[in-house]
């Protein structure tokens, strides 16, 4: 838009006539006509106070389209996806935690076979989560195909400056999590003490591990979806998938189910058979880089095929 096209936008925003606007600024009416007309332009004192009565920078209001900063969330969507990015934060949180508190209970003392009964309480109500969280979000999609991009510059330059802040504490926490993991199993191995006692400190440090990375898991995938809940234009292009690329993602989805399950069964196996792993945990781990690798194959074959 242009200047005068931002000014009359603003004008009528306002509710306010050329001749209460140039009341305002100490002008006549014939030079605010001519300023929305595009004849004129005012000086830098008038374009300072314009901004200033309109709250509204200067290059949005020379260059830019100032009809972005009015847009309103009619279909609440900040709301939507405020709530979800902090119900799926807290089932994939509850899955990890689920792991921590298997890890203290074994290390007081608790049967093996008993432990992960509280495990799997944690991971039912997690994965819960993530399914009601996920049909929430398709009915929400699908109810809201588009959506008018309502957020500021301002609101996007804060969410960013949150967003690296987050990432960074993340990495850090987990990085720190695996430092005393490592001081704590240099220390066992030092101690002078029985298998059992051995075992159910490993335990004990495995779940002080699981409890700080839980907290950086957490604070990563808060911080990135928080990030992509601003990219209104890339939740209006997902809602327009090609049917090829829909068959794909679908694709990803039944492969990665089919690992998680593979998972899952190694798991069961592991805990109520005579076969001793102690960190058969790991295998969901590893099924959820598993996961993540089909993702980046499928995404690459897509990309390869569109050029």
């Amino acid at each position: 838009m242009s200047f005068g096209e931002n000014l009359q936008y603003l004008r009528k925003q306002k509710n306010i006539t050329q001749e209460q606007l140039a009341e305002q600024l100490e002008v006549s009416r014939q030079s605010v006509s001519k300023w929305e007309s595009a004849q004129s332009y005012p000086e830098m004192e008038k374009l300072l106070l314009i901004c200033s009565m309109f709250h509204c920078n200067m290059d949005t209001l020379m260059q830019g389209d100032v009809s972005r900063d009015f847009v309103e969330d009619v279909h609440g969507y900040d709301a939507f996806m405020n709530r979800f990015d902090k119900m799926v934060t807290a089932g994939i949180a509850l899955i990890l935690l689920g792991v921590s508190v298997m890890g203290f209970l074994m290390g007081i003392g608790v049967d093996e076979e008993i432990a992960p009964v509280f495990f799997f309480i944690f991971l039912i109500v997690g994965v819960l989560i993530l399914v009601v969280m996920g049909m929430q979000h398709t009915h929400f999609t699908e109810k809201h195909p588009h959506i008018e991009d309502f957020y500021t510059e301002e609101q996007r330059e804060s969410a960013y400056r949150k967003f690296t802040v987050r990432i960074a504490a993340g990495i850090g926490i987990i990085l720190v999590g695996a430092l005393l993991f490592m001081v704590i199993g240099i220390r066992i191995d030092s101690m002078e003490a029985d298998l059992v006692q051995i075992e159910r400190l490993e335990n004990m440090g495995l779940g002080i591990f699981m409890l700080i990375l839980t907290a950086g898991v957490s604070v990563l995938v808060y911080g990135a979806m928080n990030k992509d809940k601003y990219n209104i234009t890339n939740y209006n292009k997902e809602k327009s998938l090609s049917p090829e690329k829909r068959k794909r993602e679908s694709l990803t989805g039944k492969i990665c189910g089919c690992i998680m399950l593979a998972a899952l069964i190694i798991y069961l196996v592991c805990m109520y058979t005579e076969i001793e792993w102690s960190a058969s945990w790991l295998v969901f781990v590893i099924g959820a880089l598993l996961c993540g690798a089909v993702s980046i194959i499928l995404s690459k074959n897509e990309d390869s095929e569109g050029q």
